[in-house]
């Protein structure tokens, strides 16, 4: 019988399907974040690429332990690399196919960018905040 699950093993599989579907939405029709590219990020299509196969590369390190850490700071630095993104999809009001055009998203969307980074980070055991989680194994 294997050993139950913690909370945090969770917390990493749905970051897994966060940033394993939206990576592959990014890779599969780039061209639909276009619009929301700020105007001083160079090669916009190239960029919306890449972010696609960070977020997989992402996924794929929070598979394995040795990996975990790293692959939960380097989410965590995405999602702050994206905010002006983000903001300019709210600030502009730009339409995006498939997602709503309101600030019952967008307000929402903004406020809960820090938990994104929080997110990954706790659920990679990189911090512990807002809690201390002594004695259970780091994994």
């Amino acid at each position: 019988m294997s050993p139950p699950r913690d909370h945090r093993f969770w917390l990493r599989l749905a970051l897994m399907a966060a940033y394993g579907f939206i990576g592959i939405v990014h890779l599969v029709a780039p061209d639909a974040f276009l619009p929301i590219m700020p105007e001083w990020v160079p090669a916009p299509r190239r960029v919306v690429i890449l972010t696609g196969l960070c977020e997989l590369a992402g996924v794929a390190g929070l598979m394995f332990p040795p990996t975990r850490r790293w692959a939960g700071i380097g989410l965590a630095l995405y999602a702050v690399c994206v905010f002006p993104a983000n903001i300019k999809h709210a600030v502009e009001g730009i339409v995006v196919p498939g997602l709503p055009d309101s600030w019952w998203y967008h307000g929402p969307r903004l406020a809960f960018q820090p938990v994104f980074v929080w997110w990954a980070l706790y659920a990679t055991h990189v911090i512990d905040w807002p809690r201390r989680d002594s004695g259970i194994p780091k994994g």
